[in-house]
């Protein structure tokens, strides 16, 4: 009843299920440690514990923080894992419900391929070790949008396992420095989502769409404190959380919570939590005291998930009815790690400059067409791109795909400006007039507003020595050593020529004149 997903849960010190879910009739994902909990189909990744060390008072023991993340990602396929209802964001409620979806006795499911492989995929991507054979499970509980009564998930076989993320920090007090940290992956799984509840507070009442494609990302937080070497302290789960800020959030928020219940000589309990992003804190939705027994058990109608390599491959097999992971690996696009690592290495790029690039939608287009086009440096290409074009689209509120400025136009600005046709100035000023003239190019607006960079050596020569004797005191301060006086001279020159002079040919005939 649901879009295909995946789940995955995360933990810095302690391991996590990963769990990846399709969409299907419904199910709940993996949380982290190994329990499944989620709506829909999808996969969950299991990811480490997040140490992060708490700064305390005078003589009082340091805190260490240990966080797990579930996490919830949809796949991207055009039907469900196990129907074959359509995916559709903000369908009508309940107009893409099969048999199936909606639990009616005799119907079966019927695994979706591209779920599968789409598992593989990340699971590779993740540097899973990929399970040639997996298992599917039934979760039994009882909720409202959950028609069957059970949920089809992989507790005991998952996908994928024993995995790991590296990512990169940039640190320091200019962000300069760029360290890199690990995550652990536990487990990738395909399992159901569950319907969506929809409450009506007016009429007192919940309805159900069992459509169930709206959400892409769902994480849910494990959060325990606990003093260096000491043992891990008791943990409190974090629920759906939809954005990587409200969860950043909600993590800062439970952990500095925890500290003060437990410096202030209380308890912490073993609770499900909500954040309020209003409020700016997780507040308390139940406990877990009473673990719930979900009653795992084989999945009777579904065989066990068979994949092959290229090795143990059955002669003659037909390609459209196996899954051979390592052609599944030879389609894995490049990583991000790896296009970071190609512009530092091919581009002299600085790592920092490498994550924004990379991180802006849409900005690693441009700034390889741009390359292409250019005859300037690529860390002056990487200059105007981060500190310009990025400004001005975050001054407009743009997306990259937005901007009036094309990478055409961009590149035969700076092929200008590396031909000294222009000035760096100048270069701005064309800038800020592509972006409200839509359709001129750089040379155009050069011609229009006369910025070309004066060619005419004696003519220039001629203007410096005017400037020098109608500001005779300003002449005396630079021969006496004053470093302000020749950047007023330079200025001055610069004015007469309305900004047409270059300012290091300017200055280096000033110095000329007044050495002579």
């Amino acid at each position: 009843m649901a879009a295909p997903m995946l789940r995955g849960c995360c933990l810095a010190r302690r391991g996590a299920l990963a769990c990846i879910d399709g969409g299907s009739r419904h199910g709940r994902g993996a949380a982290i440690g190994c329990r499944s909990s989620g709506k829909r189909g999808r996969s969950s990744v299991a990811q480490q514990p997040l140490i992060t060390a708490q700064k305390s008072g005078k003589g009082e023991h340091a805190w260490a923080a240990v966080v797990g993340l579930e996490i919830h990602a949809q796949i991207s396929s055009n039907s469900k894992l196990f129907s074959g209802s359509q995916v559709q964001f903000a369908a009508p409620p309940n107009s893409l419900v099969s048999f199936f979806d909606a639990s009616l006795p005799g119907t079966l499911p019927v695994l979706n391929r591209r779920c599968v492989e789409a598992a593989v995929m990340t699971g590779l991507a993740l540097k899973c070790h990929i399970n040639k054979k997996s298992l599917f499970d039934r979760k039994h509980y009882f909720y409202a949008d959950l028609p069957a009564g059970y949920q089809i998930t992989q507790q005991r076989l998952p996908i994928a396992v024993n995995g790991s993320l590296e990512y990169s920090v940039c640190v320091g007090k200019k962000r300069s420095q760029v360290i890199t940290r690990t995550a652990r992956i536990k487990q990738i799984q395909l399992e159901q989502d569950s319907g969506k509840s929809l409450h009506d507070e007016l009429r007192s009442q919940t309805l159900i769409d069992l459509n169930r494609a709206e959400g892409q990302l769902r994480v849910d937080a494990n959060i325990s404190v606990h003093h260096p070497g000491e043992p891990l302290g008791v943990r409190t789960e974090v629920k759906n959380l939809n954005s990587a800020r409200f969860l950043a959030r909600a993590i800062d928020s439970e952990i500095e919570r925890q500290i003060n219940e437990l410096e202030n000589g209380r308890e912490i309990l073993n609770e499900t939590r909500s954040f309020d992003c209003k409020l700016g804190c997780t507040i308390p939705m139940r406990d877990k005291e009473g673990k719930q027994d979900y009653r795992f058990m084989p999945e009777p109608n579904l065989p066990p998930l068979l994949l092959y390599d290229t090795a143990s491959l059955p002669p003659g097999a037909d390609p459209q009815q196996v899954i051979n992971i390592d052609r599944i690996r030879e389609q894995l696009p490049e990583l991000p790690s790896e296009t970071r690592e190609q512009l530092v290495q091919q581009y002299g790029m600085l790592p920092e400059h490498s994550f924004t690039i990379l991180n802006e939608v849409g900005l690693l287009e441009f700034f390889q067409n741009v390359i292409k086009e250019t005859r300037a440096e690529p860390k002056k290409v990487t200059s105007w791109i981060l500190n310009n074009f990025l400004g001005f689209l975050k001054q407009q509120n743009l997306a990259v795909n937005e901007s009036p400025v094309t990478p055409s136009a961009l590149a035969e600005l700076l092929n200008l400006l590396d031909r000294k046709a222009i000035s760096s100035s100048a270069a701005k000023q064309v800038f800020e007039e592509l972006w409200r003239s839509k359709g001129k190019t750089p040379s155009q607006i050069v011609s229009e507003k006369q910025l070309e960079l004066m060619q005419d050596g004696e003519a220039l020569n001629q203007v410096c020595l005017a400037v020098m004797e109608e500001h005779p005191q300003v002449v005396l301060a630079m021969k006496r050593g004053n470093p302000r006086a020749i950047n007023k001279l330079i200025g001055l020159v610069r004015k007469a020529t309305l900004s047409r002079a270059d300012p290091t040919v300017i200055k280096e005939i000033l110095e000329k004149k007044l050495s002579s």
